[in-house]
This record gives structure tokens, sequence and C-alpha cells, in this order.
């Protein structure tokens, strides 16, 4: 497995949303199967890189170097905005010799601290798949695969009293931010419509008991009664340009 950021074949530290690197584009390359991420959104925080796992099958008699490069793009196709700080790929599996059609197994890197990016950008990307050609060349093709880049959301939980009283009034509060890319931080996330989910003991999955509404600074509060010990979590289920996520559990015994 190889790890290396490139462009136009010279090896450089990071290229984020930037523009295609320059080359004569040539034909004679297919590309299909394309996958990105399992189609799931492509969910970035504030300091974490993330890894995001593509494939692809290359179809070409042509002599090439390298591996492909699968990556988001938006703009004109061959000189538009790219976003990935380094890509990722393992030697191709052979499928047809006679017919050049090879399989490649391929990562996308992204740091939110590296890479230029700002909350405008989230929001649907299309996708690139790129090979370069032995001689210099390069062939470049849009996959028709649209991807969603989202900023990331995270959630805490608070349920007081600890223990209750069976039948009496239990407190659920908690916050709900997200990434702010301009700002490498976490803000508090206003007027989110967020569930708030039990898991009785012993059981193996959460329900929904109620929804509230974050305030200003993305504060969650409400009340429910307390009928049976367990597990209390709030969770949100994101938007356009932003992620999915639950908070941990709180358990909450009750006497």
């Amino acid at each position: 497995m190889w790890r290396a950021a490139v462009a136009g074949g010279a090896a450089i530290v990071f290229t984020g949303l930037t523009a295609v690197p320059a080359g004569a584009a040539e034909g004679g390359v297919s590309f299909t199967r394309v996958k990105v991420n399992g189609g799931q959104p492509i969910v970035i925080g504030v300091k974490e890189e993330v890894e995001i796992p593509a494939s692809v099958r290359m179809t070409t008699k042509l002599k090439f170097k390298g591996a492909p490069m699968v990556y988001p793009y938006r703009g004109k196709l061959g000189n538009g905005d790219e976003l990935w700080s380094a890509l990722g790929g393992g030697d191709p599996e052979v499928v047809d010799p006679a017919k050049g059609i090879y399989d490649f197994s391929l990562a996308i890197y992204i740091h939110p601290r590296h890479a230029d990016l700002e909350n405008k950008d989230a929001g649907t990307w299309k996708t690139c798949a790129r090979i370069s050609l032995a001689g210099g060349g390069h062939d470049v093709d849009d996959e028709n695969l649209p991807l969603q880049v989202k900023r990331a959301t995270r959630l805490t939980v608070n349920a007081s009293p600890e223990p209750v009283t069976k039948g009496k009034t239990l407190t659920v509060t908690g916050t709900v931010t997200r990434a702010n890319w301009d700002k490498h931080t976490y803000q508090g996330y206003a007027g989110r419509t967020v569930s708030l989910q039990f898991k009785p003991a012993g059981a193996s999955s959460y329900k929904t008991v109620k929804k509230a509404t974050s305030n200003s600074k993305g504060a969650l509060k409400t009340t429910v009664k307390a009928t049976e010990p367990g597990t209390w979590r709030w969770t949100y289920y994101g938007n356009s340009t932003s992620g999915a996520r639950s908070s941990g559990g709180d358990h909450v015994a009750v006497k």
C-alpha cells in the first residue's frame, strides 16, 4: 500500500481545493465500478484526518504510471477544484490482461487543517477518476457519482437526578455542536431538531421518546417521566451539509 500526494507525477505535501494539474488529456482509458465511502457521505471534523475508501475498475491498453486517482471535484473537469490532502492505493488486481482490465482499491485522505476547506464547501461534489500515462499525458473522466461532503456534528447528554424515583421527573440536557471549518473548532448548532432516545436495561436498541430543539448556543433540554432503568441519548439525523451523530449514553437507575 502506498500513500502519497501526487499531481502531474510530482510528489507534493498536500493538494486540497486546488486547481487540477495541467497536462495533455488523452483518451483510451475507461473507468467503471467507481465506489467512494460505500455510498455514504464524507463527514469531516476540525482536527482529525479522514480516510475514505474507494475503488475503481480501469480498462486500458495504454501504459500507465501508478494507480488511478479518484477524488471529489467541483467546477470544470480537468480545470476545477479538488478535495483531497493525499491519495493512496495498492497494486492492481489484474482481471483480464489481454483486455487491459484492472481493479484498484484506493483511499482518499482529507485533513481539515491542511486542505483549504471552508464552511461553504459543504454540500454536493462530483467524482473524478484520473490516471497518469507513460510519456507525461493523462486521462481524466467524470464518473457521474455525486458525493456529499458534510461538516461533522457532536452531541453530549446528561440525565438527572441519578438515581431517580420511579414516576418522578427526569431532566435530560445536552448540546449539539457542528464543525466550523473556517475557525477549526466546534460551535453550538442552533435550531436543530434532535431526538431524545431511550434504551431500557437489557434491551439492544434505542427508541425515540420525544424531540427537542436546540437553542442559540446549541443547548438541549427536556423532561420525561422515569418509568424504568435504562440509558438515554440524543440523536441528530443530519442534513444536506451536516453529518448525523448520536451522543454517548447516560445510564440512569430507577428506584
